[in-house]
């Protein structure tokens, strides 16, 4: 099998975990049952699953130089990532993101901090790094002008984008005229076209998106599994049953499951049922890096499973 290159231009944060029975209501104190500093950040998450999975994976991204700063490069060497393209930035904090985890999903404040010094001129750095990528995988918790710069520099070298647009915000034309496969979810969806991504206008909206730029959609739908359109026409896999454990990570391990099996050149439809495997598998542990699967993992689970498309 052949080692796909994959470059994430992205975030990473340090997440600072609570767990608690419940949810408090607005002004409400409650005790929490466990409080952990878990490395994150979309961009780092996403990096990591391909990494597992057996990409060579390389990381464009920004942190402090504090201690978090240090910790998020350790966790990115841990993982056998190329993180030498990680920007330090002097005088700012590393960017954290605040995640309340009750009944196994997961409420996020996101504080970009270092994140928000990835400048396009960043990304001209290390051209020579990006030509050499089989997948440039892009989020939204860096600078948009960045993420729109980077795109449109990986698609002057011919390559092949996939934008997962979180957090969920408006997008130019111009990105969506850039990028191969946007992976928004029902919520994204929404927001990205104005329309009710649900039911019979999940298509509709889908389409939409296209018509204004996007190559492929692939629309993540929870426990329903997603949806993506070919030949004009919506086709779906299905989720799995699972013990959820932590949400986390679902989206991030469904992105790079999906970076990961397009760039060993398997269909659209073939990759998003090895993504709906990722991230299926990722949501039984606890962690968003910590529950990505391996390759090896991911075989055994689709010898176990019955998963079909429809």
């Amino acid at each position: 099998m052949k080692v796909p290159h994959i470059v994430v231009i992205g975030s990473l944060n340090m997440d600072i975990v609570i767990e608690a029975d419940r949810t408090p209501q607005l002004g409400e104190t409650i005790l929490g049952s466990n409080a952990q500093f878990i490395p994150g950040g979309k961009g780092a998450n996403q990096a990591v699953a391909a990494a597992r999975l057996g990409a060579i994976t390389t990381m464009i991204g920004a942190v402090g130089t504090d201690s978090f700063g240090q910790e998020l490069l350790q966790a990115l060497d841990n993982n056998r990532i190329n993180r030498n393209s990680v920007k330090l930035v002097d005088g700012t904090a590393t960017g954290i993101a605040s995640i309340f985890i009750s009944n196994g999903d997961n409420s996020i404040v996101v504080v970009p901090g270092a994140n928000h010094h990835l400048l396009p001129d960043d990304i001209d750095r290390y051209d020579d790094i990006i030509q050499t990528a089989d997948i440039v995988l892009l989020q939204l918790e860096i600078p948009l002008q960045t993420v729109i710069h980077a795109a449109k520099r990986a698609k002057s070298f011919g390559k092949t984008i996939v934008l997962n647009p979180a957090p969920a915000q408006f997008l130019p034309d111009e990105l969506l005229r850039n990028v191969d496969y946007i992976t928004p979810n029902r919520t994204e969806l929404s927001m990205l076209t104005g329309l009710h991504a649900d039911g019979d206008e999940l298509e509709t909206a889908m389409n939409s998106l296209m018509q204004r730029g996007a190559s492929n959609v692939i629309t993540t739908l929870g426990a329903d599994g997603s949806a993506f359109l070919e030949d004009g026409k919506l086709k779906k896999v299905s989720g799995y049953k699972v013990s959820v454990v932590d949400t986390t990570g679902a989206g991030d391990s469904f992105n790079a499951g999906l970076a990961f099996s397009l760039a060993l050149q398997n269909s659209l439809e073939q990759s998003v049922s090895f993504a709906a495997k990722v991230s299926a598998l990722a949501v039984t542990k606890f962690g968003a890096q910590a529950g990505m699967p391996s390759f090896e993992d991911v075989e055994l689970f689709e010898k176990n499973s019955k998963g079909a498309s429809t």
